[in-house]
């Protein structure tokens, strides 16, 4: 089994409803996105998959969030943009283009400082 993974950042503001502390206010945070996709196989000439192809996927979705209000954004209407909650919506959003194959998103990790981060994964 082989991992591929690829490093994105971005910066976007969010203010947490319904917590109860300074989080409820608008803040940034300079996302670091790390995801990690799964190959069983590598092509003809040695590649499990394109480090380009990933990023291209990866760098489309992200430009949606980059220098937003997460809180704003359709995708965080029914939840908190919560690093738990970008988390898993990158996943999903990038297993869809990604997915096929023998290539399969396995986690993401969604660092809001040098010190705390949160990955999602599916079993």
């Amino acid at each position: 089994m082989f991992e591929i993974e690829i490093d994105r950042s971005f910066s976007a503001a969010h203010q947490l409803r319904g917590y109860n502390g300074d989080c409820c206010k608008l803040h940034g945070h300079n996302y670091k996105i790390t995801v990690t996709v799964r190959s069983s196989e590598l092509d003809e000439i040695g590649i499990a998959l394109d480090f380009k192809k990933l990023k291209a996927e990866l760098d489309a979705l992200l430009a949606e969030y980059d220098h937003s209000n997460l809180s704003e954004l359709a995708d965080f209407q029914a939840v908190n943009p919560t690093s738990e909650n970008l988390a898993r919506t990158i996943y999903r959003k990038i297993s869809e283009k990604m997915n096929g194959g023998t290539i399969r998103v396995h986690r993401v990790r969604v660092g809001e400082s040098d010190h705390s981060a949160v990955t999602y994964f599916e079993d």
